[in-house]
This record gives structure tokens, C-alpha cells and sequence, in this order.
């Protein structure tokens, strides 16, 4: 999988130069998820791997499918890629395109998971407590689940904090085990 990651690197650089350039980050953001949702298609990768489609052919249709949500420079990054044979690395790229873009734009994706819903005001709050503890800008994404039974659990890139009381009781239980 580090293969993949280090091959998709320059393309992920690529695309966020050009990104900059143009200063066009979230149609980007918007185009790279798009083609690489077609591109981890099992359809796709089929398709990628029949010897009589030209590269133009598959780029041709990656595009297609992509709609309107591609400008001209992303069809022609759409086009290299088939061109070079990395079109089943557009999820990597697009990824690694994000982690570029929030570096620079200095914010950071966080998933709330708690066991009920948060009030506008709770998740207010924690965005603050989060913004200061990160010292990034937080862009939060609230989730339920009831098997929680009560507090939340937040995932920030490799951080997960477990307030949960489902993961206390779990951390209970383990240190009266041992």
C-alpha cells in the first residue's frame, strides 16, 4: 500500500499546485472525490484492464461519468492519468490532495460520533474546544450511534478521543481483567 501512496504523491502535488494556482481548492476537492468515487468502481478497474481501450477511451469515459463536476484542467488531469496507467490511484491522490490542502488552509476534518444528537449549541462548543486543543480550524461531522449509551467519540486524523461510556465501562472492564 506504501507503493501506491508514494506513486500517487506527485500527482496528489500536481493537482494541488495546480489548485493553487488557479485558486480553485474546493472545486478540486469537489472533481478529485468525484473521479475517484468512478474510479474505485470494480467497473472501472475492469475496464482499466481490457488491453483493446485506448487511454483516451477511459479517461474519455471516467469523464463522462464525472459530469459536470470536472472543469477542463481537472479532464486533463483525468486524461494524464489514464495516459500514465494511475487511474485506479485518483482515491489515494484524492487523499493526499486533502491532507495538502488542510495544511495549507490550516484546518483539520473531525467526526463526532456521540449518543444523541448534539444541540447547534453543544456543537458549538466542542468546535471551540477543538479549534483551541488542535490549534486548527475544526470542520465537524456529526454522527449518532446509541450504542454509545452516553458521551461521544472523536477522530481527528491518527487522534481518537473516546469520551464515550461504552469505551470507559470497555476500559473498566479490561483493568478489572488483568
Amino acid at each position: 500500500m506504501a507503493e501506491r501512496a508514494t506513486i500517487a504523491r506527485p500527482y496528489a502535488k500536481a493537482a494541488f499546485e495546480y489548485a493553487r494556482e488557479a485558486k480553485r481548492f474546493a472545486e478540486w476537492s469537489r472533481g478529485l472525490a468525484t473521479v475517484a468515487a468512478v474510479a474505485a468502481d470494480s467497473r472501472v478497474s475492469e475496464l482499466s484492464r481490457n488491453p483493446s481501450l485506448t487511454a483516451a477511451e477511459l479517461a474519455g469515459l471516467v469523464n463522462d461519468v464525472a459530469g459536470a463536476n470536472l472543469d477542463a484542467g481537472m479532464q486533463n488531469f483525468v486524461r494524464v492519468l489514464a495516459e500514465n496507467h494511475r487511474l485506479l490511484l485518483l482515491p489515494e491522490i484524492a487523499a493526499q490532495y486533502e491532507e495538502l490542502r488542510a495544511a495549507v488552509e490550516n484546518t483539520v476534518d473531525v467526526e463526532v460520533i456521540s449518543a444523541v444528537n448534539l444541540s447547534a449549541a453543544q456543537s458549538e462548543s466542542l468546535r471551540q474546544a477543538l479549534n483551541a486543543r488542535l490549534k486548527r480550524q475544526v470542520r465537524m461531522q456529526n454522527s449518532v450511534d446509541s450504542a454509545l449509551l452516553g458521551g461521544a467519540i472523536v477522530r481527528a486524523g491518527d487522534l481518537v478521543i473516546d469520551g464515550s461510556l461504552k469505551g470507559r465501562l470497555e476500559r473498566l472492564a479490561t483493568e478489572l481483567g488483568s
